[in-house]
């Protein structure tokens, strides 16, 4: 996998704005908090912003890490399971 963009997310957080625009460009959003994992059809149900920023944003505000997008799908917090569908060998 290439890598194309990266950022310490300590360094150059994202807010509301960024996490929305992030979000609506994907089709597929796959979100991870712990072993729950929750995935938002962008194209055929999208959430309506506040539900999707409930998902994405972290206590500080602002959008959770890690995160990364491959190709139209993106995925935000770690599970091992969902980088295992996403990624499998």
């Amino acid at each position: 996998m290439r890598v194309v963009d990266q950022a310490d997310a300590k360094k150059a957080q994202r807010g509301r704005a960024d996490a929305l625009r992030l979000a609506k460009a994907a089709d597929k959003v796959v979100v991870s908090k712990g072993k729950k994992i929750v995935t938002f059809d962008m194209q055929a149900d999208p959430p309506d912003d506040e539900t999707l920023l409930s998902h994405l944003l972290g206590p500080t505000g602002n959008l959770r890490a890690p995160t990364l997008r491959t190709g139209k799908t993106l995925l935000v917090g770690f599970n091992a399971e969902a980088y295992k569908q996403l990624f499998p060998r």
